[in-house]
């Protein structure tokens, strides 16, 4: 299962019950963060999933909106009393914006390791998933993710008996060891069928529609996408600086055949996103307005369907 929680839904400027661009991201315990804006460590004091658990930080870009909570939330690493080192992946540049943002941060007791990453984007783990970067339209270097969560084949009993395998040891033939019968060595795979769908997401705001976009959205269970603006008399604007329409979002998911879209990153003319919703949803009717505090859970399918998600707001937000 991945769980996943919009910390932060605004886009340019936080308001009153809207704080700036975060999302965090769970895995059997343990987590990261992408982008971390103002209001993050508030997020997560809300939230309630912890600061310990959190392994690295992935940022989009360097535009406020999206990396000036990082000197607290480092802060707040140091408060929970992490030890463990603290992996930050940005654009180029990143570690002058690290070191320019970090300057009011005293000695942490924790190293944190800066990973820039060349035009192209690139591929990393953490926290067990695999994670694309890739470039977007955003005037100045911009990525967005694919993050996925492989699935290991099941695990044959039968196959294992026959092999005359202890039920001791089938615990590591799972978890991908090999392990000796007498004379012979079993290998995990001697046990265990192909590998099974797992869970997909893709995450990008700040830019236009795009070919990159195109291509690694098609076939995720989720969209999280910008939404910036409803309206199309907004069109123009969203050009200019380089944002998407709440229509473009959709033709993006409808176009890449997600399961879900859930849009964020609104503009502050946008009071009240869902009264714009329609524009999304005549063309891709499964989109939703994110909101802060809304908690998205993805368990892995069954045979080749889509990961089943659950999506709910957090009660005391």
């Amino acid at each position: 299962m991945v769980e996943l929680c919009l910390l932060g839904t605004g886009g340019t400027l936080p308001l009153a019950d809207r704080a700036l661009s975060s999302l965090y991201v769970r895995v059997n315990g343990r987590a990261m963060l992408i982008d971390c804006g103002e209001g993050t460590q508030v997020g997560i004091r809300r939230l309630g999933w912890g600061f310990r658990c959190l392994e690295g930080l992935v940022l989009t870009h360097f535009h406020g909106d999206h990396c000036t909570g990082l000197a607290g939330l480092l802060l707040s690493l140091e408060k929970a009393g992490k030890d463990e080192p603290f992996d930050i992946y940005g654009p180029a540049g990143l570690k002058r914006v690290v070191e320019g943002l970090c300057v009011i941060v005293p000695k942490l007791s924790f190293a944190v390791r800066l990973h820039e990453y060349p035009p192209e984007g690139a591929t990393f783990e953490m926290i067990g998933l695999r994670i694309r970067a890739f470039p977007v339209d955003h005037g100045i270097p911009c990525y967005g993710y694919r993050l996925e969560l492989e699935r290991k084949g099941a695990f044959d009993p039968e196959r294992a008996k026959a092999l005359k395998v202890p039920m001791s040891e089938w615990k590591r033939l799972q978890a991908g060891e090999s392990v000796r019968v007498g004379l012979r060595k079993v290998h995990s795979e001697d046990v265990m069928g192909p590998e099974r769908k797992g869970i997909s997401f893709v995450f990008s705001t700040d830019t236009r529609p795009c070919e990159t976009l195109r291509k690694y959205t098609p076939g995720v269970d989720l969209a999280i996408l910008e939404g910036m603006y409803a309206d199309e008399e907004k069109y123009p604007l969203a050009v200019k600086n380089h944002h998407m329409m709440f229509r473009e979002a959709a033709e993006l998911a409808r176009d890449g055949a997600a399961s879900q879209l859930v849009m964020t990153h609104f503009s502050t003319s946008l009071e009240e996103p869902e009264k714009g919703l329609a524009a999304a949803t005549d063309i891709f009717p499964d989109t939703r307005c994110g909101q802060d505090g809304m908690i998205i859970r993805l368990n892995y399918p069954k045979a080749q369907e889509p990961a089943a998600i659950t999506i709910f707001q957090k009660e005391d937000w």
